[in-house]
């Protein structure tokens, strides 16, 4: 999704400039984790919701997807706070129950939490019936839609989340001059036997728009195929982006837009249709220039586990065995080995947990930031790294 654009708030007098501060920093995770919950917590959410929450966000740095982890944390998910567009005491409320399927109004509620609480959810209703869906509307952002999926393969589970982007509109249609769609991301996550779980977390864009934002911050360029301008030239410029003279393309690029497309409106069908969320393709949207319009409030979930062992015997030896050939299979440089996604991450994570979480010497002054205003101490580097 589109995380909202503000500006990272100033250092204060008693932590060094970004300048000074070292390119990259480690902090221990269980200490960063703690830090996270605690500056949720403060912003009024319940302590294991905000457990749940730090855990997703988290989550991001964890396995490398910087750009949905804590860079986020001031830069979209406190200015919801700030806003009034999240309620940190909101009870969701169980809309309609058909038994292997619920429709939950969230009720603004932090999608960081309400999204790991909708597979919950889910996972139960798949150990009766086989399978498990939860839609839900009046939902917030949703951050790494791997880590839900992934709650679902806690349980032995394949786990499936669809997000769309409410109100906010950032993607045009195929020959279309007026943006209408979200990022609108999807996962399936699902246990791979001995081997690390299989995650499939990606949006239905070219990129996400966390990814663009990042190349800007850190001063880098983009490869061609994620942006290009109203002419249809590619453009490499992060910043054209946000100042509007770029729009992103749909995965599978020039030749292959209609797939992206197409799984993009999949997954507004699924997540907003389904639950009752607000859509990007409305009304309202035919009166933009072409950039991106809305706000992504009200998004919509469609969230599903389903549970192979209670289908049949066997399943999960057989996912072990399909996953160890892939892993077998030979590759055409030796140096580079045949692996399938979720694979690098859980490696990346497995280090991280040891070692401690790689941040970006600036991340850490704007961590530094939020923990001088909530009162709350900032852990230390660690002193090697």
């Amino acid at each position: 999704m589109n995380p909202s654009v503000s500006t990272a708030p100033s250092v204060p007098p008693n932590h060094p400039p970004a300048s000074q501060s070292p390119p990259t920093v480690r902090v221990r995770h269980d200490d960063l984790f703690s830090f996270t919950a605690a500056v949720f917590t403060d912003r009024g959410l319940a302590p294991a919701r905000a457990h749940e929450a730090a855990r997703a966000l988290c989550h991001g740095d964890l396995t490398g997807l910087r750009s949905h982890g804590l860079a986020n944390l001031s830069r979209l998910y406190l200015p919801l706070f700030d806003e009034g567009r999240v309620d940190p005491r909101a009870e969701p409320r169980t809309v309609r129950d058909r038994g292997a399927a619920l429709l939950v109004d969230a009720r603004r509620a932090l999608g960081l939490w309400a999204a790991g609480e909708a597979m919950e959810r889910a996972a139960e209703r798949a150990a009766e019936y086989g399978i498990g869906v939860v839609a839900v509307r009046g939902a917030t952002h949703l951050g790494c839609a791997g880590h839900h999926a992934l709650r679902a393969v806690d349980h032995g589970m394949i786990g499936l989340v669809a997000s769309n982007c409410g109100g906010q509109r950032i993607a045009r249609p195929p020959g279309g001059a007026v943006a209408m769609l979200g990022t609108n991301p999807l996962s399936v996550a699902a246990p791979a036997g001995p081997h690390p779980p299989f995650v499939l977390d990606m949006s239905t864009t070219a990129a996400p728009t966390g990814r663009v934002r990042q190349a800007a911050r850190e001063g880098r360029t983009l490869p061609e195929g994620l942006l290009r301008d109203d002419l249809g030239a590619p453009v490499t410029d992060p910043h054209a982006f946000d100042a509007g003279r770029a729009h992103l393309m749909w995965l599978g690029g020039e030749a292959g837009q209609y797939k992206g497309f197409g799984l993009g409106l999949m997954v507004e069908v699924l997540s907003a249709l389904v639950p009752g969320a607000g859509t990007g393709p409305a009304d309202e949207a035919l009166a933009g220039d072409g950039g991106p319009s809305g706000r992504d409030d009200d998004i919509g979930f469609f969230v599903a586990a389903v549970a192979p062992g209670a289908l049949r015997e066997g399943a999960a030896a057989d996912a072990g065995a399909m996953f160890g050939a892939l892993l077998a299979c030979p590759a055409t440089d030796p140096s580079a080995p045949v692996r399938y996604p979720g694979w690098h991450e859980y490696q990346r994570t497995r280090a991280c947990l040891d070692s401690g979480v790689p941040l970006d010497g600036a991340l850490y002054d704007e961590l530094a930031v939020v923990a001088d205003r909530a009162g709350l101490v900032l852990p230390a580097p660690l002193e090697e790294y």
